[in-house]
């Protein structure tokens, strides 16, 4: 009978954003505090409202066999080079039954994306009219389900456990780790390849964020726009790419002899119930969010060091997070390093979670925590120890921090981790 209730580590990461192609090459870019944000060239965007974006630093196309990139949507092609990533870092050598230290039954793969393969579809509808019917790709169906990337990372990896695609916009890559946690948790698998992803710069999602009034228009200069907890704030930046990890019970990872980043203590969950778009201003649904993550792990407040927080750098957002923040953790905030990585990143959509996971784990990890760019003029109401211009060390012995995701349809997902 397999144990339920069990600790989970991370013991693998990988990523591929836009300020690298890999997990290492990210972290050298949030340390340095580098903006991968950049104007969007090409006639098909010239006459959008918005024209920069968080183009992945290497293309897909560029890592991937062609046979096989022509078969997955953009979205699909980031979560498989992440996870070939972090699978590596984690010491398999082969999909589970070919290396012995996992079996097919007890490996999962919960891989997220918030729209999915939106791309394929546009592109392919393009076709369609232009070109006709006999054009459209066979592959387009399998391209443009959003559980194609989990899909394609459960086959490279022989998941059997279970494969699986949580859908909650922004809340997207984080609500699969939180998944991935319980499968480990509740016995039904040893090793779950979680993360989000997301492939979403074409010019229809850039027009339609542009007309809700949701993204910043600072075309002149791409790498200032994205500015969380600035004054100056009018905006997300849309980005692209993956994050995943390696969850694993702490049990199968000592039996294997694997190095371990830290342990995963776990999610709280909740919904606003106030808008499909706006966040509750309040901030009273995130501060159930972390309510419940608080009630349902040992975790104490003054435990947490770090947060790497949601933080897209739209005004009423980022004030919220901050509010709810407070609500909480009252005078512990005073001592929180807070991180806003989009600034650097963009806002990856359902990748956000994957990617801001990867940076918390590995803040923990080094016990550095990433500066937030672009904040000239802090906003009074962000009270809060916000990390500004040089990243900060953490300090020493058990410290604990936390990853912040919240998406439209009110869905918030905090998630909760420990060094070891």
């Amino acid at each position: 009978m397999i144990p339920t209730n069990r600790t989970v580590v991370v013991t693998g990461i990988g990523a591929t954003t836009p300020l690298g192609g890999d997990s290492a090459s990210t972290w050298e870019g949030l340390m340095a505090g580098r903006s991968g944000v950049k104007p969007l060239e090409g006639e098909r965007f010239a006459e959008l409202p918005v024209r920069i974006a968080a183009l992945a630093a290497v293309d897909p196309g560029e890592v991937l066999p062609r046979p096989l990139a022509r078969k997955l949507d953009r979205s699909a092609q980031f979560a498989l080079i992440a996870a070939r990533e972090a699978w590596a870092d984690a010491g398999f050598t082969g999909k589970a039954g070919e290396d012995e230290k996992i079996q097919p039954e007890r490996l999962g793969s919960v891989i997220a994306s918030g729209i999915g393969g939106v791309i394929t579809l546009l592109d392919q509808y393009d076709v369609l009219k232009e070109k006709g019917v006999r054009r459209v790709s066979p592959h387009t169906v399998p391209m443009l389900m959003p559980n194609g990337p989990a899909a394609n990372v459960g086959l490279e990896v022989n998941a059997q456990a279970g494969v699986h695609t949580p859908v909650s916009a922004c809340a997207s890559g984080a609500e699969a780790i939180g998944y991935a946690v319980e499968m480990i948790r509740t016995g039904r698998a040893d090793v779950v390849v979680a993360g989000g992803t997301e492939a979403a710069i074409h010019p229809l999602p850039i027009a339609a964020f542009a007309n809700m009034m949701a993204m910043s228009k600072s075309n002149e200069e791409p790498e200032k726009a994205s500015r969380p907890y600035d004054t100056a704030r009018d905006g997300f930046v849309l980005g692209e790419g993956a994050g995943v990890v390696i969850l694993e019970s702490a049990e199968h990872a000592a039996a294997r002899g694997a190095r371990v980043y830290c342990e995963v203590l776990g999610q709280g969950l909740s919904a606003d119930a106030h808008h499909i778009a706006q966040p509750e201003p309040t901030g009273r649904g995130i501060a159930a969010a972390m309510q419940n993550l608080l009630d349902s792990t040992d975790l104490k407040p003054s435990e947490v060091v770090h947060l790497n927080a949601h933080a897209t750098s739209t005004p009423q957002g980022d004030v919220a997070e901050i509010k709810a923040l407070r609500a909480v953790l009252g005078d512990d905030l005073d001592h929180v390093a807070i991180s806003a990585t989009k600034s650097m990143t963009g806002h990856l959509l359902g990748g956000a979670g994957g990617i801001e996971t990867v940076a918390t784990v590995l803040a923990l990890y080094n016990r550095m925590a990433p500066p937030t760019i672009n904040v000239d003029e802090l906003d009074d109401a962000v009270d809060a120890d916000v990390v500004r211009g040089e990243p900060r060390p953490l300090p020493e012995g058990p410290i604990a921090a936390i990853n912040n995701s919240f998406g439209f349809g009110g869905h918030n997902v905090v998630l909760a981790f420990r060094s070891v």
